[in-house]
């Protein structure tokens, strides 16, 4: 994969003309196009302000291909990376599935391949594996489960305890997901997320230290999550004040809860979304450097090039998302 730039190169349309540059004009142009195309738009939660402004919907990887597949749309734009996309083609196979950018990869989805975890399996006969769902559908397809940060506590602890389980990619949720569930059968995969990983425990400290009355909200795919869990378990981090959730979680969570500031470990692409629908409450990111560059990727005038040229169709093979899809229903069946 190339090197990530945040620049965009002008979008030239089949004509030679550029795109509309004006942002009112632009937004106009791909409202017609999604009209034309009878398309919908997805949005993750870490995708710049504007992006999230203009989607039919917003949330997280799994709940968008989801609500997308419920929709009568024939062409589904995700703005999002590469193996969400995928998600959503094996999830409504009927509908096109666009990419604005091809580039906007995964860190932590590029951390393991299939043919890494057919030999990690090899060394484990008999084990169950679970996938995170940001892995791409080649990983899925060799997976028994998949889950979500929301349900992967869930989802271990449906599996009988006395089962070996491989985790993957994710180190960090895997651990929290081992030290939640006080599961001693779990091997884990050493991948990470770039952006997460890079959330310590000194970054909690610091934030909170600045802003005592704020709630803590902490992804479990933070490097932090775990500490906080311990602390969680100690008592020393007040259990009515911090929460280890999803993005989703998060959401749900500010726009519910009496409190009025936040702490926020997560990708800060998620506080506008909450800003927006938690009004009047404050929202402070543990450290500010968390940035997804892969999810700045896709611009408006990329969704508007997407639209307008059918650009970039993510397809994936039908054998293969088969049996991606049986891991992603068994984690259905679970409950969410």
């Amino acid at each position: 994969m190339s090197t990530l730039s945040l620049v965009d190169s002008p979008v030239i349309a089949g004509n030679g003309t550029e795109s509309p540059s004006d942002t009112s004009a632009l937004v106009a142009e791909i409202d017609r196009l999604r009209r034309e195309r009878n398309a919908v738009i997805l949005a993750h939660s870490y995708q710049i302000p504007e992006i999230q402004d203009l989607a039919d919907f917003v949330g997280d990887s799994l709940g968008l291909s989801r609500q997308a597949a419920t929709t009568d749309a024939e062409v589904i734009v995700f703005c999002g990376v590469h193996f969400m996309a995928e998600t959503a083609a094996i999830l409504s196979p009927d509908k096109t599935v666009l990419l604005p950018d091809l580039e906007a990869g995964c860190s932590l989805a590029a951390s393991i391949t299939a043919d890494q975890l057919r030999a990690w399996k090899a060394e484990h006969p008999g084990a169950v594996v679970v996938s995170y769902v940001n892995t791409t559908a080649e990983v899925k397809a060799e997976s028994d489960y998949c889950c979500t940060s929301a349900n992967a506590v869930d989802i271990v602890r449906s599996i009988p305890e006395d089962q070996e389980i491989l985790f993957l990619p994710d180190l960090f949720l895997g651990e929290w997901v081992r030290r939640a569930t006080g599961r001693d059968n779990i091997h884990l995969w050493l991948g990470e997320c770039h952006v997460h990983a890079g959330i310590m425990a000194e970054d909690v400290e610091r934030a909170r230290e600045a802003h005592p009355d704020a709630e803590l909200l902490v992804h479990p795919e933070c490097a932090c999550g775990s500490r906080c869990l311990l602390d969680l378990q100690a008592g020393r981090l007040d259990s009515r004040r911090t929460h280890v959730l999803s993005t989703e979680g998060m959401v749900r969570h500010a726009a519910a809860s009496d409190a009025g500031s936040f702490l926020v470990a997560t990708e800060t692409g998620v506080l506008h979304r909450l800003r927006r629908l938690a009004p009047g409450k404050q929202f402070y990111p543990v450290r500010e450097a968390a940035v997804c560059n892969y999810m700045k990727m896709i611009t408006l005038e990329k969704v508007y090039r997407s639209l307008r040229d059918m650009v970039y169709p993510i397809t994936v093979p039908p054998e293969i998302a088969e049996r991606a899809r049986v891991a992603i229903d068994r984690m259905i069946a679970v409950g969410r």
